[in-house]
């Protein structure tokens, strides 16, 4: 008997989606990514002019991904407030987090001390309460006490303060909204996906949140940038240019395709969805360009070596796979602009966190109103009792 005659005919035909590419979960109006193009609209929205031209705050894309429209003045100043409360009240937690903080990882530290949250958080303390716990991780880490924040600042201000107990200048606070705003929600991909499977049970946001971080971890997914650095710092020695400043396109050639010899992956270079240059990739290129014009030096020089890596890594992908478009993603500029800003490169994917969580709350909420189970199907594969060559373990005879 044939595993077609024994399961049907209907099931191995029926078509599999690995990775459920190319199927379609929900409806949404919060954001759209055009692989084909290189597009990515949050709700309305151009990205590019949002976040770059725009000048777009996180309360402002929290406000637009929450209620479907850019806030005016005065609701803008509601949502800055009502964050900064929900950072203080994080802040008021840490004594009470256990060893959540005291993870040498920092999404397992954020995923902990996020868990302590009461069920029923709102988005904007939840929104808070991740760049508080972030930022307290780190100093953690780097020996030192947590800030407490400062509720008449916005959350990118902030948020600099706290990780590096210094005032942020108003240019480095604008290009960590920039960040922000541009990670900020990014169709149904991995971690959002994760949070609207949870929501679907009817669990709550805090739990969704979680299931959110978690996903956010993985390699594949969140958690490149800091390995981009990595890897501008290794052709930046091997250049001749110490600490990974400068550029030297032979070189980054070379080192690129040792690494491709080698069986290695180029980090920060491709996508599931784009097939053309990630356009928020362009938007934090940008914003690097923009504070090394106000403070050069070091920053506009590592601009200068990604660039070159940036090139040097194209053409040696498009070599290797001509019919499979390798361009760089966000990833490849968000190591280089946080960098740029003074953060640990052990804080970047909390960093991502801190932006992508006005996301996950808004798909939260979308989820909730669709009020329908996330279930899809799988195909089984397995041994099928009665069919030939295939015995139950529990009804052979055993042996005295």
């Amino acid at each position: 008997m044939s595993m077609a005659e024994v399961i049907g005919m209907k099931d191995v035909a029926a078509p599999l989606a690995s990775g459920l590419e190319g199927v379609v979960v929900a409806e949404t109006r919060l954001s759209e990514v055009d692989g084909e193009r290189g597009k990515l609209t949050l709700a309305g929205h151009d990205v590019e002019e949002l976040a770059g031209d725009g000048g777009a705050t996180f309360e402002d894309v929290c406000g637009l991904l929450w209620g479907g429209t850019l806030p005016a003045a005065a609701e803008r100043e509601a949502i800055r407030g009502a964050i900064a409360e929900g950072r203080a009240r994080a802040f008021a937690l840490l004594g009470r987090l256990g060893d959540a903080l005291q993870a040498g990882d920092g999404m397992d530290a954020l995923r902990a001390a996020v868990a302590h949250l009461g069920s029923d958080a709102p988005p904007a303390a939840i929104a808070g309460a991740v760049a508080t716990f972030a930022a307290a991780w780190s100093r953690r880490r780097a020996g030192e006490a947590p800030v407490a924040p400062d509720p008449a600042l916005r959350l990118s201000a902030d948020y600099l303060r706290m990780v590096r107990g210094a005032a942020a200048s108003e240019a480095e606070a604008r290009e960590l909204d920039t960040y922000l705003v541009t990670v900020s929600d990014h169709g149904m991909n991995a971690s959002t996906f994760a949070a609207r499977v949870v929501t679907s049970t009817g669990s709550d946001a805090i739990s969704a949140v979680v299931a959110a971080i978690g996903a956010l971890k993985g390699p594949l997914h969140g958690g490149a940038p800091g390995p981009v650095l990595d890897m501008l710092d290794a052709i930046g020695a091997a250049t001749g240019e110490g600490g990974g400043t400068g550029g030297h396109a032979g070189g980054a050639e070379r080192w690129i395709q040792a690494e491709l010899g080698a069986g290695r992956r180029i980090m920060g270079m491709g996508h599931r969805i784009y097939r053309v240059r990630d356009p928020r990739a362009a938007v934090l290129e940008r914003a690097i360009e923009r504070l090394g014009r106000t403070s050069g030096g070091a920053r506009g020089a590592r601009l200068a070596l990604a660039r070159a890596v940036e090139r040097a890594a194209e053409a040696a992908l498009r070599a290797r796979h001509p019919d499979r478009p390798l361009r760089a993603n966000v990833e490849f500029y968000t190591a280089v602009l946080l960098d740029a800003l003074g953060l640990p490169r052990a804080l970047f994917s909390p960093t991502f966190a801190v932006g992508r969580v006005a996301g996950w709350c808004a798909h939260i909420d979308e989820q909730r109103r669709a009020g329908r189970l996330i279930r899809p199907s799988s195909r089984y594969i397995g041994g099928v009792p009665g069919a030939v060559g295939v015995r139950s373990a529990a009804l052979t005879p055993q042996s005295s």
